[in-house]
């Protein structure tokens, strides 16, 4: 057996070569430069015992149902007239270049050829596989190099959501046999999103191992997990089953894989980075901007001196990007029609966008743009002119009374390409909000590589112009996106009740850089919730902040805590921005604490939400993360004016700052004064 091994990062990959395709012998911590990686191999060699076949079979990086492997199959093909076909694959041959594992193995009997690179990118790996063909066949499932799960890790954090509610989670403990998980709605998908933490009954933000995996794809995935009959665990990745179609060549997207023995945030500061710092296309170096978005003002009612008093308004608070919601093209009063006529409604915008443009710039903001280019609304004229570029059945049930444009067709891109690329040239556009509002009627992985290529070409031919993904909501969030877009919206969920929570989870892969949050309106326009509006802002100043809401209704008291807390953020995002979030355990389940670190450790901000009255009468102290044991911290309150009546006691965050080390904040903790629900405390922090 011959062992290969990579090095990057605090970090160690072998791969060890079989009879056939190698398997992931070891990824982790790095391994001394002298240990042997033969006996590191040959560590992992299994017993026999009764009722077993008398080979065990390796857990290779791409199992097939050849007899011998007793798990599911990390590929499935067939012919095209559906019979099976099930490679076995001659010794692989590997390569090494740098941190990187390249991977070739050969049926030349079938004509099926297999591809893997394995690479260590910073301090994360990366994984993806590619099937070539002789001659043209069906593939079932082609899974993303396949990982055993490191022992000691016995549950899956599993993620799921709705519109309104995204990243949710679920902590399922391995048991015998096979789980799936598959988003077959054509998109990434807020009820099956392509995330997964793979823990120790022991791991919490703060504490033991974990190992934190994304799929890049913007399309149908699947996430397959199993526990064999002897013992072994694995985890596979890669397209929704059955998306290709008939073919000679089929590629994986990117798995992304980070490893930690200091918790949850172990990785999700890993993951932040790599999305920061790697993935993400940045169109410029400004910093990110305060957006005020006009939807939950207007609706689809759009009149330019009302808009440019929300200009004027949104300006005086601090925002610095004027975004123009849906209704701005067609005849697109409501959301039955107009959707794929991407012209200006002259109705409405008698001389196009360009008055309202030059008053959004006067007030010294830049002007961005809702679109929804993947769909068509049956009432419009690009549908009665092409109704064969929709995608599925003619007599398909719509969502959201939208059908779907075919992106596979190129006349299709090539108009949406020329229509956009017209709107960028025309009008002094910074910023699109990319919707994407219905599911897919069919899985197909076609329709992925159509959006990301017509969002290359936008983004090519528009270099400086910023695209966010949204997708109702939180729909189309993976790192497949994030290649091309540079925002995310999380939710259409404004409730900063609801947001507090969701945010917090999604740190666990996102950084604040790419994480839209916005002030929504009381009562919430999703929840019918009131909530005061300071808790409204600091939710939204946690991540990339925003404000959307009918301005004129504020009083001004809200407005001047609005102004604050906007200053506030523009005063500090550039080192949250470039910092890390790491999530604190708090032993109180009703409060969600964070604490934001700059990348040079020397100044930190805490957010300890409440959403809830506590069981008991005072707050338990907060914990927290990730700072210097030895450095003595400057630590004070910024917001005690937002204490309730009912505080009257001698909390000494309330009257003034305090100078503590590292370990005494990490180990005893800070005592929060007394919260009503929907209060956040933000406490500041800076190293002596």
């Amino acid at each position: 057996m011959v062992a290969y091994r990579i090095d990057c990062g605090g970090q160690t990959l072998v791969l060890a070569g079989t009879e056939g395709l190698p398997v992931v012998a070891y990824w982790g911590a790095a391994l001394p430069l002298d240990e042997w990686a033969d006996d590191l191999v040959r560590s992992g060699d299994y017993d026999l015992t009764g009722g077993m076949p008398d080979r065990l079979a390796p857990l290779t990086i791409c199992p097939v149902g050849d007899g011998v492997w007793q798990g599911q199959p990390a590929l499935e093909l067939a012919e095209s007239d559906g019979r099976p076909v099930v490679p076995h694959f001659a010794a692989a041959v590997v390569t090494v270049d740098g941190s990187v594992l390249a991977v070739t193995a050969v049926d030349a009997a079938l004509g099926v050829t297999y591809r893997a690179r394995i690479a260590l990118v910073g301090r994360v790996a990366e994984f993806s596989a590619h099937i070539e063909t002789t001659r043209p066949m069906r593939l079932r499932w082609l899974a993303a190099p396949v990982l055993p799960v490191p022992a000691g890790l016995t549950e899956v954090i599993e993620f799921s959501g709705k519109w309104l509610g995204e990243f949710h989670t679920a902590r399922v403990p391995f048991t015998p046999g096979a789980r799936l998980r598959e988003a077959r709605s054509g998109r990434s998908g807020q009820e099956v999103p392509p995330f997964a933490i793979l823990a120790s009954g022991a791991t919490r933000n703060t504490q033991g191992q974990a190992v934190a995996l994304a799929y890049g794809w913007p399309g149908g995935h699947r996430m397959l997990t199993e526990e064999l009959p002897c013992g072994r665990r694995l985890v596979q990745f890669g397209h929704a089953a059955g998306s290709e179609p008939l073919g000679t060549r089929f590629d994986t997207a990117i798995l992304t894989a980070a490893w930690s023995d200091t918790g949850l945030n172990g990785c999700a500061t890993l993951m932040q980075a790599h999305v920061r710092d790697r993935l993400v296309p940045w169109p410029t170096a400004k910093p990110r901007p305060v957006h005020y978005n006009c939807w939950e003002a207007v609706y689809f009612k759009h009149d330019l001196a009302v808009l440019s008093d929300m200009a004027v308004r949104a300006a005086r608070i601090g925002a610095e990007r004027f975004v123009l919601d849906d209704g701005w093209f067609g005849r697109r009063d409501d959301d039955t029609t107009s959707l794929g006529d991407w012209n200006i409604d002259r109705r409405k915008w008698p001389d196009g966008l360009k008055p309202l443009i030059d008053v959004v710039q006067a007030q010294g903001m830049s002007f961005g743009l809702w679109v929804e280019p993947e769909m068509v609304n049956a009432d419009s004229d690009l549908y009665r002119a092409h109704p064969d570029w929709i995608l599925g059945a003619a007599d398909q049930v719509t969502g959201r009374g939208q059908l779907v444009l075919n992106l596979a067709r190129a006349e299709v891109r090539a108009y949406l390409f020329d229509a956009f690329d017209t709107l960028l040239r025309d009008n002094d556009i910074d910023y699109l909000k990319w919707d994407h509002n219905r599911l897919l009627p069919v899985i197909d992985a076609a329709q992925g590589r159509g959006i990301l290529d017509l969002m290359a070409r936008l983004r090519a031919a528009h270099p400086t112009v910023e695209i966010e993904s949204c997708a109702s909501g939180g729909g189309r969030v993976d790192y497949g996106i994030l290649q091309q877009t540079c925002r995310i919206w999380l939710s259409d969920c404004t409730d900063a009740v609801e947001r507090l929570w969701m945010q917090h989870t999604a740190a666990l892969f996102l950084p604040s850089a790419v994480t839209a949050s916005h002030v929504g309106s009381s009562p919430s326009h999703t929840t019918g919730r009131v909530v005061p509006v300071a808790f409204r802002a600091w939710v939204a100043a946690q991540r990339m902040m925003g404000f959307e809401m009918d301005l004129r209704l504020l009083s001004p008291e809200d407005e001047a805590v609005l102004s604050f807390v906007t200053a506030w953020y523009k005063t500090n995002r550039a080192w949250m921005m470039a910092g890390a979030i790491h999530l604190l355990d708090s032993d109180d389940p009703t409060v969600t604490g964070e604490i934001q670190i700059a990348a040079d450790g020397g100044r930190f901000v805490v957010f300890a939400g409440q959403g809830a009255f506590s069981a008991q009468q005072l707050p338990r102290s907060l914990r927290l993360t990730g700072l210097d044991p030895a450095a003595l911290y400057d630590v004070r309150l910024i917001n005690p004016q937002e204490k309730p009546p009912q505080s009257r006691g001698d909390a000494a965050l309330k009257t003034g700052s305090l100078t503590l080390s590292g370990q005494s904040l990490m180990t005893k903790g800070l005592a929060l004064p007394v919260a009503w629900p929907a209060t956040m405390w933000v406490i500041e922090g800076a190293r002596l």
